[in-house]
Formats: structure tokens, C-alpha cells, sequence
């Protein structure tokens, strides 16, 4: 059982919400992929466990699951994938061309995030931001991008 399993586990309980054998499935085999999954693919996994649940359930409880903000969902390379949130935010950048993404830590944005308050009163909440554009290695084979 993993570190954020449990502590994900005590969460939905503490805000009052029932936890039920499918949210447990599903939180179980987010936890395992690791990174980013399709709602799809989670449902295949989550199938192989518990043949008799059904592709509503999972992405309602995917759903349920970022609105707890338990869960992720962001969109990359023309699909929506789904992460279980870890203790530290990050972000992402992703190649138009390549497909080729990479985790940026959220310091990185501390500096934009104070220049925001400063200049516009306005408190910026980054939680799981994607950045599209171009790799280093396309640039080099597509100088003109």
C-alpha cells in the first residue's frame, strides 16, 4: 500500500465521503501507473481486477477524484490523462511536434506567481499547468519552428 494510497484513503473519509470498493480499485491502480494514464487505460486495468465494473464508474470516481483534488486531469498531445497528485505540485512542458514531455518543478513559476500579485492583486494557483511548444531536438532538425 502506498504513501499516498493511505493518506488519500483517510482523506475521503475525513470529508465525509463514503469509501466504497470501486474508489478503492480505482485509487489503487492510479497510485500504481505511476504517471499519467488515459481513463481508459485505467479502466482496463481496473477491469483485469473487477471484471463487473463498468467505464461510467471509473470516470465518475476519476472525476470524483480531481474534484477532491486527489487527481489530476490534463490535457497532452490531444488527450486527457489523469495523475494521482503527489505531495509537491509540478508542471509539465510538451513538444507540438515530438509528443516529448517533461516535468518542471513548480518553483520554477514562484517568480511569475509573485509578479502576478504585485502586479494585479491577483493570487495565480498553479496546480498542473501544461506548456506547449518546441523541443531542443526539433528545433535542431526544424530550425524554422
Amino acid at each position: 500500500m502506498t504513501h499516498y494510497r493511505l493518506n488519500y484513503l483517510n482523506l475521503i473519509r475525513e470529508m465525509g465521503y463514503r469509501l466504497t470498493p470501486q474508489r478503492q480499485i480505482i485509487l489503487d491502480t492510479i497510485c500504481e501507473q505511476g504517471g499519467h494514464a488515459t481513463a481508459r487505460e485505467v479502466y482496463e486495468r481496473v477491469r483485469q481486477k473487477t471484471p463487473s465494473i463498468n467505464r461510467a464508474t471509473v470516470y465518475r470516481v476519476l472525476d470524483f477524484f480531481c474534484e477532491l483534488n486527489l487527481a489530476t486531469k490534463t490535457e497532452l498531445n490531444g488527450r486527457t490523462l489523469y495523475e494521482i497528485v503527489g505531495e509537491e505540485p509540478h508542471h509539465h512542458i510538451v513538444c507540438n511536434q515530438c509528443g516529448q514531455a517533461a516535468v518542471v518543478p513548480d518553483e520554477y513559476f514562484n517568480e511569475l506567481t509573485a509578479h502576478v500579485w504585485q502586479q494585479h492583486g491577483f493570487k495565480a494557483e498553479l496546480k498542473h499547468m501544461v506548456i506547449a511548444g518546441v523541443c531542443r531536438h526539433c528545433q535542431t532538425l526544424n530550425p524554422n519552428t
